[in-house]
């Protein structure tokens, strides 16, 4: 078979793998979104656990200790999430009546321009109702989530106890487990730093807006903080996406001034999370290009829903450093990333594959030196026994 043809079938393959896979994933979301966010947690879990450890108490009470830190957290937020979520679904008819009414009025003085409002497509870019209603039903999906929770914990526990036999069993499982392990690690490693730190600048966020709102007098600060905390883990546009709603009851309550000053709140509590602490410690990005993470929230959140979105970024990431791994696939790191390698062969697979090059060299090298040293001392013992031995 000619080499065009075979690179032609290979790749037709891999296409159609991936649709496969793909289509996979989408039907066994049910099952998918709960493990992966038990995973994510897990990761967040681990050092915690790992420390207790260290520190000479026992795995059971270590394990039941994190998990009694994890249950708390999730019993809070859900009670408080559940207590707006009813308030906010039992007073949306009212702002959906309002904000008709608001609507009706642009229309009205869009007309007294000269314009013309008889266009559908006009009348429907003012239903600014459907936002209440997206909001709405983005919230009935998060809280839908909390009804897997008692099973991401059961499987955070059994990750957990996995965690400390993993690396044994990947070294008897794998052809070249330190090489192996290394990309392992680093998959661990990127997943705890970017999470860690987006947990802390999403909770900053979403306790400062919530305080902002309690202060300028917006109904349901709670619910709204706890909705920029989420979605400030989807990049670029969850900030944004976390506003609307707020701005919107801001304006039915309050009028454009109360509007514009929560507005202004968003931005600047954004700007100092996001765009000066986040950078700050995580550095000028996440490895990934602009366009890559635009288009993963939409692929992600496409197969997994709002949970996918949220959970992009990290998985975006752990593709591309396997893909990284392997000379076949390192193409597809290099597009996936922000920046073009100064050097093509300085990659961090080709580093750690040089560098294991070099250990087995060096182990080779010591072991026959080893093995020469051993054999002329045997060869030395001969002789001077041979000297020693009496001439009868």
């Amino acid at each position: 078979m000619p080499q065009t043809s075979k690179s032609a079938l290979n790749f037709l393959l891999a296409t159609a793998s991936f649709v496969v896979i793909v289509a996979g994933m989408k039907a066994a979301s049910s099952i998918l979104v709960p493990f992966l966010m038990a995973a994510f947690i897990a990761v967040l879990s681990a050092p915690s656990y790992f420390w207790l450890e260290k520190r000479g108490i026992p795995s059971v009470i270590s394990l039941i200790i994190v998990i009694l830190g994890l249950t708390a957290v999730g019993l809070m937020v859900g009670a408080l999430l559940g207590t707006s979520m009813t308030d906010f679904t039992a007073a949306l008819p009212r702002y959906q009546e309002r904000l008709t009414q608001l609507s009706a009025q642009a229309l009205q003085w869009l007309a007294g321009l000269g314009l013309d409002t008889s266009d559908e497509n006009l009348r429907n870019l003012f239903n600014v109702g459907s936002v209440m209603r997206l909001a709405g039903n983005m919230l009935s999906g998060l809280s839908s989530l909390l009804t897997f929770s008692f099973l991401i914990l059961l499987l955070v526990v059994f990750m957990l106890l996995e965690a400390a036999s993993l690396p044994a069993k990947l070294r008897v499982i794998l052809q070249d487990p330190e090489h192996s392990l290394e990309g392992f690690q680093e998959i661990a490693t990127n997943l705890k730093r970017y999470i860690g730190i987006k947990l802390w600048t999403s909770l900053g966020t979403g306790v400062s807006i919530g305080i902002f709102l309690t202060v300028i007098g917006v109904d349901f600060p709670v619910l709204w903080g706890m909705v920029a905390f989420l979605l400030n883990f989807v990049p670029n546009i969850g900030s944004i996406i976390a506003a609307i709603p707020a701005v919107l009851l801001a304006l039915i309550d309050g009028g454009s001034s109360l509007a514009l000053l929560t507005a202004a709140g968003y931005v600047g509590v954004n700007v100092l999370f996001g765009n000066i602490l986040e950078v700050r410690f995580m550095g000028q990005g996440v490895g990934l290009s602009v366009l890559v993470v635009f288009l993963s929230l939409i692929f992600w959140g496409w197969v997994f829903g709002t949970m996918g979105m949220i959970l992009a970024v990290p998985l975006t990431m752990m593709f591309k450093i396997v893909l990284d791994s392997r000379e076949e696939t390192r193409w597809l790191a290099v597009l996936l990333g922000s920046e073009v390698p100064v050097f093509a062969t300085a990659t961090p697979a080709r580093t750690r594959a040089k560098k294991t090059k070099k250990k087995t060299a060096r182990k080779t090298k010591a072991k026959t030196k080893t093995i020469a040293t051993k054999s002329r001392s045997q060869k030395t013992g001969k002789k001077s026994a041979h000297k020693k031995t009496p001439r009868r």
